[in-house]
């Protein structure tokens, strides 16, 4: 039995590996790959090579024909009802009509984003990388709009002692995973070619096993394991940034903070840097280091501090990402991203290195080394980053740019998709712990520190 045992295992290598390599010829070289699958779903590529060589970033993508995907209808339960619930919450009044109420900002709303871009006409998605079908039988993927940030957030942090909390995480999100369960086309292909959002690292925490075939739109795989997220199979999105964005030019002479960091000091698990960080930076006189909480007081004050800043300071919080890199971004201050394991959004398209600088935690930590580095970088190279950060902050700012990208992005899961469900009909069954081949490649190794 061991010897069977290790020779499956072996096999299950194997096909990992070569389905890998066949993952990423799909991915990197699109048009040729998919041309000999899928001829109704063709990109043109023809400008990659101009984005690695040079500082131009593509805005636009010449759509051929788009991939076709469905709405689902959800029970207002799990779309509108969780936005009643957070204001009613919040003493809120009850609204007659739910689809009239506000979606409150956060962080996480790429939920919002991409099911308002669906609710659009089509007049006005006609530069979209998807197509929305109202036939099921007609469509490539499926959109579950569930808001499962929003959802994690309904209920006050703080509830009057004895007072019942006005809504349940937890089982709203076995709801949602009972419905799909029941549809016609999440049966049929085990929810293979759907798409669910989960930005915050803890959405679909209760349920997450029980949805993880799907394309996950996730933040970071801080929370997910092995074989529930990869980079293969899903994708990668940028947070919703909550300060202003910067709109004067470049420029060094009204930046006089060398690097700048707002945010909570103390965080669980990889945030543990955090606090050692404060401790290396908080006496240093041209950089400025805060505690500061959510609200809409420490945002003004952020946006101010970034706006001022040659650098801001981004440490991993208790996952490898956060909202502040996005601030960073749309501030255009380099940001100084200290998280070994983070995933960055659109990365076939931004090459991180050209707008931002990595270091090793390891690294970071030796007294005195991340300021001396930083004073050391010239004012003509960093005028370089911010040339770069301006040509790419409309990918963050959640306008059509960021949506349509995240689609693109989507859209270019289709021929692995395909590949795993067809795989899926013929693959005997074994009870073999190793993750499934399409949960490969997520950040194992770290990063090569720019320093």
């Amino acid at each position: 039995m061991a010897r069977k045992a290790s020779l499956a295992k072996k096999s299950l290598a194997t096909v990992c590996v070569v389905f890998a390599i066949y993952a990423f010829f799909n991915i990197f070289n699109f048009p040729s790959a998919t041309s000999k699958l899928d001829p109704n779903l063709l990109l043109d590529f023809s400008d990659r090579t101009s984005i690695s060589s040079s500082s131009s970033y593509r805005k636009n993508l010449q759509i051929v024909t788009s991939v076709k995907i469905y709405l689902y209808d959800l029970p207002h339960r799990f779309t509108y009802g969780v936005i009643r619930y957070h204001s009613l919450a919040r003493g809120g009044r009850p609204a007659d009509d739910v689809t009239a109420l506000n979606y409150p900002g956060h962080q996480h709303m790429a939920e919002w984003h991409l099911f308002k871009d669906l609710t659009r006409s089509d007049s006005d998605r006609s530069e979209s990388p998807v197509t929305r079908v109202s036939d099921p039988d007609e469509a490539d993927l499926f959109y579950v709009p569930f808001f499962s940030s929003l959802s994690l957030i309904v209920n006050p942090i703080r509830s009057e002692p004895g007072v019942e909390p006005v809504y349940s995480d937890e089982e709203t999100q076995v709801a949602l995973a009972e419905w799909l369960e029941a549809q016609e086309y999440w049966k049929r292909n085990n929810g293979r070619d759907h798409v669910i959002v989960a930005s915050d690292p803890n959405a679909l925490y209760k349920v997450i096993d029980r949805v993880k075939n799907s394309v996950l739109l996730v933040s970071d795989f801080g929370r997910l394991k092995k074989d529930q997220g990869s980079l293969v199979k899903d994708v990668i999105l940028p947070y919703s940034h909550r300060v202003n964005s910067y709109k004067d030019d470049v420029g060094v002479g009204n930046r006089g903070t060398l690097l700048f960091f707002m945010g909570a000091r103390y965080r669980k698990e990889g945030g543990k840097i955090r606090n050692l960080l404060f401790q290396l930076l908080e006496n240093e006189e041209d950089v400025v280091v805060k505690h500061g909480a959510q609200s809409r007081e420490s945002r003004r004050a952020a946006s101010h501090g970034m706006h001022i800043s040659k650098f801001c300071l981004n440490p991993a919080g208790d996952t490898p990402s956060a909202c502040r890199l996005f601030d960073s971004i749309v501030s255009l201050c380099v940001p100084v991203i200290i998280s070994d394991d983070i995933e960055l959004p659109f990365e076939d398209v931004i090459d991180y290195r050209k707008i931002a600088i990595f270091v090793e935690s390891t690294v970071a930590l030796k007294p005195g080394y991340l300021v001396s580095m930083l004073r050391a970088i010239s004012d003509e190279r960093i005028l370089e980053y911010q040339k770069e950060l301006k040509e790419v902050k409309h990918y963050f700012e959640y306008g059509s740019s960021t949506v349509n990208e995240i689609w693109r992005q989507v859209a270019q899961k289709l021929p692995l998709i395909k590949l795993m469900i067809n795989r899926d009909k013929r693959l005997v069954k074994t009870n073999l712990n190793e993750p499934d081949c399409s949960c490969l490649c997520s950040n194992q190794t770290g990063i090569l520190a720019s320093a």
